[in-house]
């Protein structure tokens, strides 16, 4: 089960580092600096991102990012299924969740809060990283939480992009095999019950729910 706990913490850690700023820089912008007319164009369009199907993503992974994006342009020796491209996509499937959730926090902080700090001397900028941001934490890490626990359970992106090789490493151009993937792979029908393979599909699901919860 290593191997698969491993390269599942290392898909979400990659999906993580894309989905946070860009889903916080999101949230900042259309709470605190869009105008009402851009942000009723925004944000649904934002939204309409978790409504794309994951095996969209999957193959989008396999298509373009991959061959076009991590070997064309930017020359990297990449395997055809590897971490890099699995986690990255699956930062971009998980955006919309910490922007939506982060940017209903924002606004929810009380206007005063920002009017008293602008009173004081502060630009909109500070307001929005030392005043409404920190009002908002809970609200944050609560979407980055809800973010996170999408990303480990995601099956689809990374059974098509991350490849079906246990596998033990920190080099994300290398293929990896995630939790859900095994739990895909094998619960196709070839492993009969009572079997090793069987009784371990259980086992990894049952460590997943723990993790998430």
């Amino acid at each position: 089960v290593i191997p698969l706990v491993s390269a599942t913490l290392l898909v979400t850690a990659i999906s993580l580092l894309v989905a946070v700023p860009l889903g916080l820089g999101s949230a900042m912008y259309l709470s605190e600096y869009a105008t009402p007319r851009a942000r009723r164009w925004l944000k649904p369009t934002v939204e309409l991102l978790a409504g794309v199907p994951s095996v969209v993503y999957g193959f989008f992974a396999l298509a373009f990012v991959t061959p076009t994006l991590l070997q064309d342009i930017l020359g990297l020796e990449v395997n055809f299924t590897n971490v890099l491209s699995a986690g990255l996509v699956l930062g971009v499937m998980i955006i919309p969740t910490v922007a939506s959730l982060a940017e209903d926090a924002l606004t929810a902080v009380p206007r005063s809060l920002r009017q008293g700090s602008l009173a004081m001397g502060a630009n909109r900028m500070q307001t929005t990283l030392r005043v409404v941001l920190p009002a908002a934490l809970s609200g944050v890490a609560a979407a980055i939480v809800l973010g996170m626990s999408r990303a480990i359970g995601e099956t689809m992106i990374v059974a098509l992009a991350a490849g079906a090789q246990k596998n033990i490493s920190l080099d994300v151009r290398e293929g990896m095999q995630t939790m859900t993937g095994f739990i895909a792979q094998t619960a196709g029908g070839e492993s009969p019950v009572g079997s090793t393979a069987y009784d371990m599909m259980f086992a990894v699901g049952l460590l997943l729910f723990l993790i998430t919860l």
